[in-house]
């Protein structure tokens, strides 16, 4: 009978904890089946993008090798209006920015990486297209630009790199030491990915510093000044000329 008691207690029990809790428990179950779908049709979309912005980027691809300009654009702008997220349109920037320069458009290179290099995400990219925006500054005959662009870059990917042409930054502005420090940073750099032999050539044609060699535009601040020669006689005063005549 005892038994019986607690059997029903506990069958109360469990009703009164369902009327309570019951709705909290469904709304659990419908909203962890709702992110549970929501997720795989999330990740089919982002498949299909995936799926789509690669025809396309291959379609750009194939532009891009024949020269075919116009169309190589209008490729690049779908893959940046619809595929903004995918490595895809990032990758489309550096191809862009190459056929620019085969067409000679180079402010054109420089935007379209400087796009690439503001964008989220992509970080192996954007170190690519930050070292290429560095190669068309220095084209242009921007140096300072480009010290501008790559500092702060020691420690990072590229690191070699980046410190090579901002030794050929440095070179073009006429900061010697500075630009052989750079060289020197990139032949340091174990990552094999600096030709060294190009560096050392850069770092042995660097012109000779002679921290003591003279001013040339100085004052001659230690000139010897001539003494003024001895007059031939003393001059005679009025007195003197009354008395010899």
């Amino acid at each position: 009978m005892d038994d019986l008691q607690s059997e029903k207690e506990q069958l109360e029990e469990m009703r009164a904890w369902w009327a309570e809790y019951g709705r909290w428990v469904i709304a659990g179950v419908v909203i962890a089946i709702g992110l549970l779908v929501g997720f795989n049709q999330y990740q089919s979309n982002k498949v299909a993008a995936e799926v789509a912005a690669s025809e396309l980027f291959e379609s750009l691809a194939e532009h891009v090798s024949d020269g075919n300009l116009d169309d190589a654009e209008g490729v690049a702008d779908e893959l940046a209006s619809n595929y903004a997220n995918t490595s895809y349109a990032a990758q489309s920037k550096l191809a862009m920015a190459r056929l620019y320069m085969d067409e000679n458009r180079d402010q054109d290179a420089a935007n379209t990486l400087s796009e690439l290099v503001a964008m989220r995400g992509n970080k192996a990219l954007k170190n690519v297209g930050r070292l290429r925006l560095a190669r068309v500054l220095l084209y242009q005959d921007k140096p300072q630009e480009v010290i501008d662009l790559l500092a702060d870059r020691e420690g990072v990917a590229f690191a070699g790199l980046y410190a090579e042409v901002r030794g050929d930054a440095y070179a073009a502005l006429g900061q010697i030491e500075e630009a052989g420090n750079a060289y020197r940073i990139a032949l340091a750099d174990a990552s094999q990915t600096v030709n060294r032999g190009l560096v050392q050539m850069k770092l042995i044609d660097l012109p000779d510093v002679d921290p003591a060699a003279p001013d040339v535009n100085a004052p001659e601040a230690d000139a010897v000044t001539e003494p003024d020669a001895e007059p031939d006689a003393e001059p005679i005063s009025t007195d003197e000329a009354g008395e010899a005549e």
